[in-house]
């Protein structure tokens, strides 16, 4: 889901200059932090970065509302793409709309 997700960025205008050229880092910190968040356990990310702190580590970064838009648009695909039960796919969903809103730290 996470490379999914990440394909998707790769080629956005909005989200690519957001991010490092080379995207493996993300991706590996991406799934871990969801790993952990999910029930994964801290050895999947905060043993090794901390504490989460998404709001503070993301502050480097000027999201407005287009960023959070394309950033859900692409999680929303890959999440649907995995076909998962009704159930889970609205918790992940709604937890992701939740979390973007959230990053968002600029008014652009």
């Amino acid at each position: 889901m996470v490379e999914r997700f990440y394909a998707g960025v790769e080629t956005d205008p909005v989200l690519r200059p957001l991010y490092p050229d080379d995207l493996t880092e993300s991706v590996r910190n991406t799934a871990g932090f969801l790993a952990q968040y999910w029930g994964g356990g801290t050895e999947q990310y905060s043993d090794e970065r901390g504490h989460p702190r998404l709001r503070m580590r993301h502050g480097h970064v000027a999201i407005d509302t287009a960023g959070r838009d394309r950033w859900v648009h692409h999680m929303t695909e890959a999440v649907h793409a995995e076909h998962l039960a009704p159930e889970l796919e609205a918790k992940l969903l709604a937890y992701f709309e939740m979390g973007a809103t959230a990053m968002v730290n600029h008014d652009g």
